[in-house]
């Protein structure tokens, strides 16, 4: 009783404590805890678009359908809970319920959009190719397409006079964009032909087209190959399936094969070979963006003929660097960061309370980021940024919170600027008139004179002094300056402006050229002008070197700085050309650009094509976007060819493109590097002339922009001790007066990096930090910042560090073993999943059973580059152990799980399909040849055999003098075929203990083991399973006619093969879910319904049984066989006689018990299980 009282006193004191912080602790912003996804639904279908918002109550919820509110009405319905229903959706040419939705949560600090969902109404057109007659030779090939639009998309299959064709046979293949492919045509494959499209809207025919195959008379003489159908440029979204076709001729047949242009390996594992040659690619990903290669190659030569595809994987956007909520005063500056990624790029916006921001003179937004001055009351609300392409929308919100304060400063005085060099401008000032006794720090802002919308920069000064140098401008620029004065509450009105202008500087770098010829003896150059940014003044002079590949003397030429273009004549004809340019403005010269080689064409008294007029334009960080048009008088053209090489790196291979292509895109490039291409067009007479451009691509952004805030930056950041995976970072204390509390930033982000989610941030209070978790032999770039009072530093000078390289830390993953001869096994695995890590060799251990027991493995080692070996002279019978390691020229890493085999006696059948053995998760890793039981673990397993042993014997004696049936209670039954439902460690109804939970198991299969014969666990496939912890196996009362006794005897004879019977005890007192949309609209779903459904019956590596193995169990229960994976081994004769002996003891000594009056008749296996198998 005095605990009891003592744990109330407990309770009220934790609830008095709590109550003044609850409006602290119980304030969330604003959010959503479910927001609207795209739905697709039959016309006059019913639609639920789910919303829940959460926030300080009341919270409301309305709806708006492409930008304008929805009222309610009979046809559109809120739910309690936010969503929104449409019983019958409208599908009409003058009203249709199709378009984007959106919901806006509101409570009182603001509102906020949520995502764009798309209501889409199944629908299917009409063909919009149909497939057209085909006549062909006996031994050919044949194709016909048809495409049709339709949402959900339609599956297509094919009919041959009007009868079902297969998807896919030995010459037939059904493509899933709707291409049917026959290779070596017979004349029974002649008929009509015709495409069904189908999806849950309706189904539609195609017209019929003829197939007309005829006898070919004479020998086909040898032909080169030709492709037919090549790959075609696609843009797929995320997760969906890519078709890239090539079908080729020839005789003989040739050969497809596949590559990437930027020499990246093909993913094996989501890619597959359709047909003779079509690469399929399944559950895309951003990783499979690039250049495939189809290579049709006549077998046994080098003729080929290559064509080629760009695939654009298109993925929605995500918000990579989130805004941040904020508290500023009055008057002050309010900055939120924002930067998405997506293909294609998103479009960035800003909300305030769920609407447009609306820009003007104080609130402005440069690039993603919103920067808003001079702040108001009605500025407080919440804010999100909305990033959105073609594959969807994503917001992220921050709130923002005015303080207010009356006692403010006066503005400061008598600005005045002075430039000090092409980058620094002095910046000098008078204090306030009024209460400059309470200013605390000052505020430079700066920003371009010219131009609209330039982005404001701010630096924040300590207020011990009225001058300061701003030395990141840019050379030649004009900018205006003024400043605030702040105080702790407060700040003062910006001061009057000044402009001032920086000096002149040597060009940044030269302009790309072109280069084109238009006879066989002259080059023509042209550039375009310099930027002000990279010109950084008035440029007054070109100079363009060149000079042969063989000769090492130069020629220069100066141009006017007016100039664009210059004709180079009297050149050699068939020669490599080294240009380069080098640009001026009045404060000298810059550096010249790097050579770029150019070919004048051959003499040829025939008249080729002339050379393209190229255009390069980037698209992104890695991707250019190349365009060209033939001109006008040149002769026709038959194809191009394309080649482009990062600078200073070897061409890469040509790109043949067709007639009629006039644009490709170059993706998998690197960011912040110059790329050279090259495009030629081609006749009937050969190569035309020659088109040469350079282009830079961009760099990724990947951070969020530097502001060049105060106090100074931290200096002396240094580098003190690392190994592979950890660097220790030390720096010292800028000079800045000032007692607050001070905090440090650092930014860790590896070189070269294109993507934001690989930068890391770390706070500290201390002046170094210990990084972990990096890559080994990675290059990695570190800085630092200041924060004090809510302002920040710059960041520090970069620091570049390199991890030292490491040996392989994690096993290869996958590692399988398949039996494909009698005799012989193939083990495969996959690289292990770390990045950065070279791997020269792998090592394969594998030993039987006997040989490992002596201590000896027998080894095999692999070349980096291989994933797989064979092992030979396996012996039938025996149960071999493999694992599989690798290693490089630091060490070795650690070995896989083994892996068992058991080669089966007999011959193998060669049609079936080869059984596999997949890694125990359970089984121990070998090191020295045995597995690691040493003398104390072999200690504890005997002590613990005993104990068990000892325990099953008082257990009995118990059972035999005090045994009575467990009365069942109000008990619950889950059915959970074998392979589904809950596994280990599932806790059910409220986490009871396991002892509440039993499985009724009239029989146990073989895989089923008891471990040493003794023990109280119960070990199946994947291990240990659970504890014998009932008294009895065979207790069932057959005397006793309670209702309890029933209901167990009504749930046990519900018993199927590959079924096992859980039951539970009601938890009285259990909150209740909270209801669901679909709950709402149709009311309680029952559980009745879902146990009668029945899980899928799988086959191979998962582990579930076929339904052929258990209508074998269900028909003969007493003969059942081993349901473990063929691969674990054959059926272990001598641990199948101890486990029926050990059975046959138990069930006559549980029926020799049984005898008492209180005893049942009815056998039943009680165990209590946490999960099975």
């Amino acid at each position: 009783m005095a605990n009891f009282k003592m744990k109330i006193c407990h309770y009220w004191l934790l609830f008095v404590l709590f109550l003044p912080l609850s409006s602290v602790l119980c304030f969330s912003e604003l959010s959503f805890v479910t927001e609207p996804s795209d739905v697709t639904v039959l016309p006059r279908g019913p639609a639920v678009l789910d919303c829940q918002a959460h926030g300080h109550p009341p919270v409301t919820v309305r709806w708006l359908m492409d930008g304008v509110k929805l009222a309610e009405s009979e046809h559109v319905h809120f739910l309690p809970n936010g969503s929104l229903y449409i019983p019958k959706v409208k599908h009409t040419k003058e009203d249709s319920d199709e378009g984007f939705y959106q919901c806006l949560s509101q409570n009182k600090y603001g509102a906020i959009l949520s995502q764009r969902s798309r209501l889409t109404i199944a629908s299917i057109s009409e063909f919009v190719l149909h497939p057209v007659p085909v006549a062909v030779m006996v031994g050919s090939v044949a194709r016909f397409s048809c495409a049709v639009t339709s949402n959900p998309p339609a599956t297509i299959t094919w009919e041959l006079n009007q009868s079902a064709l297969p998807p896919q046979t030995d010459r037939l293949a059904v493509l899933p964009n709707g291409v049917l492919q026959i290779y070596n045509v017979q004349l029974e494959d002649a008929g009509l032909y015709r495409c069904v499209a189908t999806n849950n809207a309706n189904v539609l025919k195609s017209k019929e087209a003829t197939l007309t195959v005829s006898q070919e008379v004479d020998p086909v003489p040898r032909q080169r190959p030709r492709i037919i159908a090549g790959p075609q440029n696609a843009s797929v979204s995320l997760h969906q399936t890519v078709v890239l076709e090539c079908m080729a001729t020839g005789n003989p047949q040739p050969i497809i094969s596949w590559s990437r242009a930027d020499s990246k390996p093909i993913d094996v594992y989501n890619a597959k070979v359709l047909g003779n040659g079509n690469l399929v690619i399944n559950d895309i990903s951003s990783k499979h963006s690039g250049v495939y290669i189809c290579r049709a190659t006549t077998p046994r030569t080098r003729n080929h003929t290559t064509a080629a595809a760009n695939l654009t994987v298109l993925v929605p956007p995500t918000v990579v660097e989130r805004p941040e909520s904020q508290t500023r005063p009055r008057a002050g500056t309010a900055r939120f960061m924002c930067q998405a990624e997506g293909v294609p790029p998103p479009r960035i916006s800003w909300l305030k309370n769920g609407e447009e921001v609306h820009l003007n003179g104080r609130i402005k937004m440069y690039n993603s980021k919103l920067v808003i001055t001079q702040l108001t009351p009605e500025d407080d609300a919440i804010y999100q940024c909305m990033a959105e392409n073609e594959q969807g929308s994503v917001l992220s919100l921050a709130r923002l919170i005015v303080v207010m304060s009356e006692d403010r400063p006066s503005a400061p005085r008598n600005i005045h600027a002075e430039t000090i060099s092409s980058s620094a401008i002095l910046l000098a000032w008078e204090r306030p008139l009024y209460n400059a006794d309470k200013v605390i720090a000052y505020s430079v802002h700066y920003m371009k004179a010219e131009g609209l919308n330039n982005e404001e920069y701010q630096v924040v000064i300590g207020n011990d002094t009225t001058s300061y140098i701003i030395d990141d401008l840019e050379p030649a620029r004009n900018y205006s300056f003024y400043i605030v004065a702040y105080m702790p509450m407060g700040a003062s009105r910006m001061s009057d402006q000044v402009s001032q202008h920086t000096l002149e500087d040597v060009p940044l770098r030269t302009p790309e050229l072109r280069l084109t010829s238009h006879s066989s003896t002259d080059i023509h150059v042209s550039w375009q002008p310099l930027p002000a940014k990279l010109s950084r003044g008035q440029v007054s002079a070109y100079r363009l070197s060149y000079r042969t590949a063989a000769d090492s003397s130069v020629t220069s030429v100066e141009l006017l700085q007016n100039s664009t273009e210059y004709l180079l004549e009297g050149l050699q004809s068939d020669t490599i050309y080294l240009l380069r340019m080098a640009a001026a403005t009045r404060v000298g010269w810059c550096e010249p650009s790097a050579w770029t080689s150019h070919r004048t064409p051959k003499t040829s008294s025939h008249k080729v094509p002339l050379a393209p007029l190229l255009q390069l334009e980037p698209l992104n960080c890695t991707s250019i976007t190349a365009r060209w048009q033939i001109p006008p008088e040149s002769v026709a053209v038959t194809g191009f060819r394309l080649c482009y090489h990062e600078e200073g790196q070897p061409e890469q291979p040509n790109i043949q493109l067709k007639t009629r292509a006039y644009s490709y895109t170059i993706s998998g490039l690197d960011p912040r590097r110059k790329y050279h291409v090259k495009i030629v067009a081609v006749s009937e007479v050969g190569e035309g002339y020659q088109t040469d451009q350079t282009v830079s691509t961009p760099g990724c952004v990947s951070a969020r922009d530097q502001l060049a805030v105060a106090p100074p930056p931290p200096n002396q950041v240094t580098v003190l001790a690392s190994n592979s995976s950890a660097a220790s970072l030390r720096w010292s204390h800028p000079p800045f007066p000032s007692g607050k509390a001070v905090s440090y930033t650092v930014r860790c982000t590896p070189v070269g990096t294109q993507s934001a989610s690989t930068i890391r941030y770390l706070q500290t209070t201390k002046q170094s930090v210990m990084v972990q978790k990096l890559y080994p032999n990675t290059r990695y770039e570190f800085v630092v910042r200041l924060h004090v009072d809510q302002m920040s530093s710059p960041w520090s000078s970069v620091v570049y560090h390199q991890t030292p390289p490491a040996a392989p830390s994690q096993p290869p993953a996958g590692v399988r073993v398949t039996l494909i001869e009698d005799d012989t096994a193939l083990v495969s695995w996959r690289e292990p999943t770390e990045p950065n890590i070279v791997v020269t060799h792998y090592t394969i251990l594998y030993a039987s059973q006997k040989t490992w027991m002596a201590g000896h493995w027998q080894k095999i080692t692999r070349e980096g580059s291989h994933t797989m070996a064979l092992l030979e002279k396996l012996e039938p019978g025996n149960v071999y152990l493999v694992k599989v390691s690798a290693s490089n020229s630091i060490g070795d890493g650690p070995f896989s799980n083994i892996v068992e085999l058991a080669p089966k006696r007999g011959n193998l059948q060669r049609n079936k399909n080869p059984r596999h053995s997949d890694i125990f998760p359970e089984t121990a890793v070998f090191s020295d040849g045995l597995y690691h039981i040493d003398q104390r673990s072999m200690t504890g397993i005997i002590v613990g055999v005993s104990i068990a042993l000892a325990c099953i014997i008082m257990c009995a004696v118990i059972l035999i003098s005090k045994g009575k049936p467990r009365k069942s209670s109000n008990s619950k039954v889950i059915a959970m075929r074998a392979g589904e439902g809950p596994h280990v460690g599932l806790s059910l109804n409220g986490e009871r203990h396991t002892e509440n939970v039993e499985a009724l198991i009239p029989m146990m299969s073989d895989h089923f083991i008891d471990a040493k014969g003794g023990s109280n666990f119960i070990i199946n496939c994947s291990g240990p399973v659970g504890r014998i912890q009932n008294k009895r196996w065979l207790l069932f009362n057959r005397d006793t006619t309670d209702a309890a006794n029933s209901d167990a005897e009504t749930r046990a004879s519900l018993y199927e093969a590959g079924k096992t019977v859980l039951r539970y005890e009601d938890h009285p007192g259990s909150a209740p879910l909270p209801p669901s949309s679909r709950e709402i609209i149709y009311g309680p779903l029952h559980s009745e319904s879902f146990h009668t459904s029945e899980g899928s019956q799988e086959t191979g590596d998962s582990g579930h049984y076929s339904s052929e193995q258990s209508n074998e169990e269900m028909s003969s229960p007493s003969t059942s066989q081993s349901s473990r994976p063929e691969s674990f081994g054959s059926d272990d004769s001598t641990s199948d006689g101890k486990l029926k002996q050990f059975l046959k003891m138990e069930k006559e000594e549980m029926l020799s018990h049984n005898s008492s009056p209180d005893s049942s008749s009815h056998p039943a296996l009680h165990s209590s299980q946490t999960a099975c198998c």
